[in-house]
């Protein structure tokens, strides 16, 4: 302990007990060179300041001592640079996925997925049907075809850039989120997983569908000599209608009943339902989605019955086929004789056809919103329509 007083310098270095001890046992004043005096109380309360200081300078250096850079567990300083790149990246992700999101024409897939899963439900015929087995062969069935789904979609945006810059500039390459290059790579891909997959497993009525779906996709919209069959109104509706009403329902029965349950094939009621009924329902979705892209449609010459007919009679048009089916498939499910097939299939389409009717009256035929929201209720349509078709027995 080194004490400095009044001008005084005196060099003791003690301890804190040798200081205290001394203390305790003496109040003589203490004189220093230049007869400065001070008494023993003064020193003691010197003392106590002195220790004092040293206790808050030793809980400062402690502090201080804590205060150390925050590291992430690979050891890099966290700093705003990180933040700002993993806000980027975040950013430029939910851009891309929002993209192929609106790429893939989700209404499409959906349709696909239930389409599908339904007819594949038409070959049971017990319970123990509904096997792993079952289930791995329906997976089978969709994953290749969810992938040719959007190739047909996609391809289809890559040939109509410049149509749907007017009628649907949201999509991702007419609005420039994706690059025509971008689209090329994600339908080459999707193409070429789609038909390994019908190769690999080794089921012929897969294949086939796959593959009529890839032929008539790409003559729908390529634009080569005698191809870009969507420009001509009857070709794109029967492009439309093989695909949806009659590969769908037979291919994938077939799939599930010859080459997953290992029966033999038997056309039943359900399946002629099914396949009649789509036929209607696919002609009124090939003729419907043209309704709202009458003005792009009308400049790139594209004879659609929209623009052929105008818009009002394809649109009434539409509405009465699907209500003439709604009609059929009541009397259908009057004849069955199994009690629950026939109050669902009566009650459901129904019920479908007064949804139908109320909808169709408040739509109003000079609002592109209105008639594309329409379109949309069409598509709910379908997908409740392949909801019904395995009660029909």
């Amino acid at each position: 302990m080194v004490w400095a007083i009044s001008g005084c310098f005196t060099g003791i270095q003690w301890s804190t007990r040798q200081t205290h001890s001394f203390l305790n046992r003496s109040h003589k004043p203490i004189k220093c060179d230049q007869r400065t005096t001070f008494s023993l109380s003064d020193h003691h309360k010197l003392i106590r300041n002195s220790e004092n200081l040293h206790i808050r300078n030793c809980k400062l250096s402690f502090k201080r001592s804590l205060q150390v850079p925050v590291t992430l567990q690979d050891g890099y300083n966290s700093n705003p640079d990180d933040d700002n790149n993993l806000k980027s990246f975040q950013d430029f992700l939910y851009k891309n996925l929002n993209a192929f999101y609106r790429f893939s024409r989700p209404h499409t897939v959906i349709g696909t997925i239930i389409g599908i899963t339904s007819v594949s439900l038409l070959p049971v015929e017990t319970l123990a049907d509904l096997s792993p087995t079952f289930f791995m062969g329906l997976f089978k069935a969709l994953v290749p075809s969810i992938l040719m789904n959007i190739y047909v979609v996609g391809l289809n945006q890559l040939f109509d850039v410049e149509i749907d810059k007017v009628n649907k500039p949201d999509l991702p390459l007419a609005s420039g989120d994706f690059t025509k290059e971008t689209g090329m790579k994600i339908v080459s891909t999707f193409l070429l997983m789609s038909l390994a997959m019908g190769i690999m497993f080794q089921s012929p009525p897969l294949f086939l569908a796959l593959l009529i779906s890839f032929l008539l996709g790409s003559v729908y919209s390529v634009e080569l000599p005698f191809l870009r069959w969507k420009r001509h109104a009857f070709l794109a509706a029967s492009c439309i209608l093989i695909v949806r009403a009659i590969v769908v329902q037979l291919a994938f029965f077939v799939h599930i009943k010859k080459y997953v349950l290992r029966k033999p094939v038997v056309i039943t009621r359900s399946l002629v339902f099914a396949t009649a009924f789509m036929c209607f329902f696919s002609a009124v979705i090939a003729l419907f989605k043209d309704i709202p892209d009458v003005d792009g449609d009308r400049d790139f010459g594209i004879q659609s019955f929209s623009v052929s007919l105008g818009q009002e009679r394809v649109f009434w048009l539409c509405v009465k086929m699907l209500l003439m089916a709604y009609g059929a498939a009541v009397m259908v499910g009057a004849s069955s004789t199994f009690l629950p097939s026939k109050l669902v299939t009566m009650l459901g389409h129904c019920a479908l056809a007064s949804f139908l009717w109320i909808r169709a009256r408040s739509v109003d035929l000079s609002s592109k919103t209105s008639i594309t929201s329409f379109y949309m209720f069409i598509w709910k349509l379908f997908y409740a329509e392949y909801l019904l078709i395995p009660f029909v027995r």
